[in-house]
């Protein structure tokens, strides 16, 4: 009987080669899904088989039950053997390379017998792939190119994705005989929004043989490196994982030396040579290795050697905002826009995840694309949420996601804005202006007298797109001479501001709003990495505004807090 990390791991075989043959794309994700709910949970697949119940768990249809079902008394699955039929045994991994496709796969295996990207890069050297039909010597030149950077370098890891895997290879690691803790190590536990690989330290009496256990795992796709006590490692994916053992002894500086950047390490080295420090001698937690170097705790996501070690050297220890200090998700959107939960289907997850208040701020019109709203379906919107909050407990707030439009005009009309309880002004369209024109359209946005923030300010994509051109620290002092905080934006393909500017602006006394930018329930969980980015950039819990209770977050925000009288009176006869 296999244990549920195999059988997740042949259900990611499954939609891996549903993919690269051209298969049912939405039946390959499906599995993908299956993979996950296996793993999260925590049940025996014995017990859930034997119930009836395994269709219980999310993203688990009858197709991919029976699936689980055959590998958990055979121990094979006959739908991943037929799709393989035909396949080079390392196709998974020889498909990460780029430029070969399954086509020629097939026929390097049939003529070369290649089975690896070991073979495929021999055969190169030897200038053998120029003899298979279909491959000259430039495409020869290029596979064995693409073979080079394959094998150093691994595609990048977004932190949502990396701290995914790691908790689900995390809970793998934790079950492996001899191992008595796990911990996330590298630049995914610093928060770094993209990662070179996953690293690990386990704890363990017998660090070579814990990493003889690892190097065995089903997922494991190529064994890199191998030493006593670490390892190097590949996934079907081309993910690289680093793990590395120790005794429980060595556990202080060797989760330390595994998480802190280099530069951070190497100063703390030099540290403990010039203070006569041996750290050989046994340290078994953290705090404890940082006490003997006369320092205080540094937190991880602050080891970068960035004046963190002349901090701890004074003794301060900074008190970084946690996710449990957060009591309000903010920046949400619904039904009426681009999100695809109900006011109510989002009020009561955010309940569900203990929140005390959630702000609905679906677009403004000028988001034509994504259902932006015009000033007849905000007040209808603005009707059903005053029903919704007869039927749940948590706070709604009544906001808005306003564009910042090319002049730096924010839309919607004064007096709309004055009826808000929140207002997050956001950049969607026009990323192309010039240094010059972007600044003075954020900064007449930023000036705007009402209390505004400042939503994913420089409209970034981790991965594809670039931060808008302006002076942000222009920016900043503009705001901060206003009414107004700054978003820390959690969605995983945004993680928006930078660690930088958000240390500048805390220089500059702003507040922030860590915020989830739900499109959907699920999505409330986009706070951990908004939290972590904070975290990154020194963010304490007194200047994070959605850290106070849902009345005192309200009056810090409301739009019109500080207009003057008459101006409340007019937006309230509208």
């Amino acid at each position: 009987m296999l244990d549920r990390h195999t059988i997740a791991a042949r259900l990611r075989e499954i939609s891996s080669v549903l993919d690269l043959s051209g298969g049912n794309k939405f039946k390959a994700r499906a599995f993908a899904r299956g993979a996950r709910a296996i793993e999260a949970t925590r049940e025996p697949i014995g017990v859930l088989i034997e119930e009836k119940r395994l269709t219980a768990l999310p993203g688990i249809g009858f197709a991919i039950a029976r699936q689980v079902e055959e590998l958990y008394t055979t121990g094979r699955s006959e739908l991943l053997e037929s799709l393989k039929k035909g396949l080079p045994s390392g196709v998974l991994e020889l498909s990460q390379v780029s430029g070969i496709g399954l086509h020629a796969l097939r026929a390097l295996a049939e003529d070369l017998g290649i089975q690896t990207v070991d073979d495929l890069r021999a055969a190169a050297e030897a200038g053998r792939l120029r003899g298979v039909k279909g491959f000259g010597p430039k495409r020869e030149a290029k596979l064995l190119e693409a073979v080079r950077r394959y094998e150093t370098k691994a595609p990048p890891v977004l932190l949502a994705d990396g701290l995914h895997l790691a908790d689900s290879l995390g809970r793998e690691l934790e079950e492996l005989p001899g191992v008595t803790a796990v911990d996330l190590a590298g630049s995914l536990r610093r928060s770094v929004e993209l990662a070179k690989d996953v690293d690990f330290l386990l704890t363990t009496e017998d660090p070579e043989r814990a990493i003889d256990r690892v190097v065995k795992l089903a997922r494991v796709a190529t064994v890199e490196e191998r030493a006593d006590a670490r390892c190097r490692l590949r996934l079907a994916d081309g993910t690289r994982i680093d793990v590395f053992a120790c005794r429980p002894e060595e556990r202080g500086p060797a989760l330390v030396a595994a998480t802190g950047s280099k530069t951070h390490v190497a100063r703390l080295r030099a540290l403990a040579e010039e203070r006569g420090v041996d750290l050989r001698e046994p340290i078994e937690e953290e705090r404890a290795f940082y006490e003997r170097l006369g320092l205080a705790f540094i937190p991880p996501e602050l080891r970068e050697d960035l004046g963190e070690i002349e901090l701890a050297a004074r003794g301060e220890e900074p008190e970084l905002v946690t996710q449990d200090d957060i009591r309000g998700f903010v920046h949400c959107h619904s039904t009426w826009s681009d999100g695809r939960h109900s006011i109510e289907e989002m009020a009561l997850a955010a309940e569900k995840r203990g929140a005390s208040f959630i702000t609905l701020t679906d677009h403004s019109k000028n988001a034509h694309y994504a259902g932006g709203l015009d000033v007849d379906r905000l007040k209808r919107q603005w009707d059903e949420i005053d029903e919704v909050q007869e039927r749940v407990s948590i706070k709604i707030l009544k906001g808005t996601e306003a564009d910042i439009l090319a002049d730096g005009a924010i839309d919607w009309p004064d007096a709309i804005l004055e009826r808000l309880d929140v207002v997050i002004a956001s950049i969607h369209a026009r990323y192309r202006q010039d240094e010059d024109a972007m600044t003075k359209r954020i900064l007449r946005a930023m000036r705007y007298p009402i209390f505004k923030i400042w939503g994913h300010p420089l409209g970034r994509l981790v991965t594809s797109r670039p931060p808008v051109p302006c002076r942000v620290e222009e920016v900043l002092d503009a705001l901060a001479e206003s009414r107004g905080a700054i978003e820390i934006n959690g969605d995983p393909r945004r993680l928006d501001l930078e660690p930088r500017w958000v240390r500048a602006a805390r220089d500059r006394g702003l507040h922030f709003v860590l915020s989830v930018d739900a499109h959907a329930m699920r999505e409330l969980d986009n706070l951990r990495y908004a939290v972590g980015l904070a975290r990154r950039g020194g963010v304490r819990k007194s200047e994070v505004l959605n850290t106070k209770s849902a009345a005192a977050f309200l009056e810090a925000v409301r739009p019109a807090a500080k207009r003057p009288r008459a101006a409340r009176l007019a937006a309230s006869s509208f």
